[in-house]
């Protein structure tokens, strides 16, 4: 009985739409606190509620990307503002999204829509050192880890995948994958990202 008292009692909290607070906290392989872990739910349910969202942007300014990682859900549409008195050249080979924007100064005209879904790198022709990460979810659930590695995700409960991402794992890296089964008013988890570079 007890088993179905818990069912019914996550029936009722996914049919009221409230969401639960999953905190989350990363670390590195030695234990240290992660900072700019990407962190984001994944199910068919969270695909079916994934929405862009209005005026994302991936500003340049003082030569490097600003923000140097951005998250975005499916679909949405990013400009590029360059905020230097140097003209760039942005551009991305990433099977995610492959573009080019020449040499401009000022905001290009055309946001780029990133349709699908992955981590795309983005790099500058004339500034080698420009390096930043366009990461695009299919899911309304997501967050980036703060200073002291920690992150909370509001979501509905259910079973998800959760999968953490950092722009320090080797290129090309997947995102790390795992199950999670969001069902309390509140739950911690810790993630551990292995392989991640200074």
């Amino acid at each position: 009985m007890r088993g179905l008292s818990y069912l019914l009692g996550l029936v009722a909290l996914a049919c009221s739409g409230q969401a639960l607070a999953l905190n989350l906290e990363v670390r590195d392989d030695a234990g240290r606190p992660l900072a700019g872990a990407v962190l984001f739910l994944e199910s068919a349910q969270a695909r079916r509620q994934v929405r862009p969202v209005a005026q994302a942007e991936m500003g340049q300014a003082g030569k490097q990307f600003a923000p140097q990682v951005l998250v975005v859900p499916v679909g949405t549409a990013v400009s590029f503002p360059n905020r230097d008195t140097v003209r760039h050249h942005v551009y991305s080979f990433s099977a995610t999204k492959k573009f080019e924007l020449k040499l401009y100064i000022g905001t290009p005209a055309n946001p780029v829509v990133f349709d699908r879904s992955g981590i795309a790198v983005l790099g500058c022709n004339i500034h080698d050192q420009m390096v930043g990460w366009i990461v695009v979810v299919e899911t309304p659930y997501y967050a980036m880890s703060d200073a002291q590695g920690r992150a909370v995700i509001d979501a509905p409960p259910g079973s998800y995948r959760l999968r953490s991402w950092h722009p320090g794992l080797p290129v090309g890296a997947a995102a790390q994958d795992q199950a999670l089964e969001l069902a309390g008013p509140a739950q911690n988890v810790s993630v551990r990202l292995s392989g991640v570079q200074p």
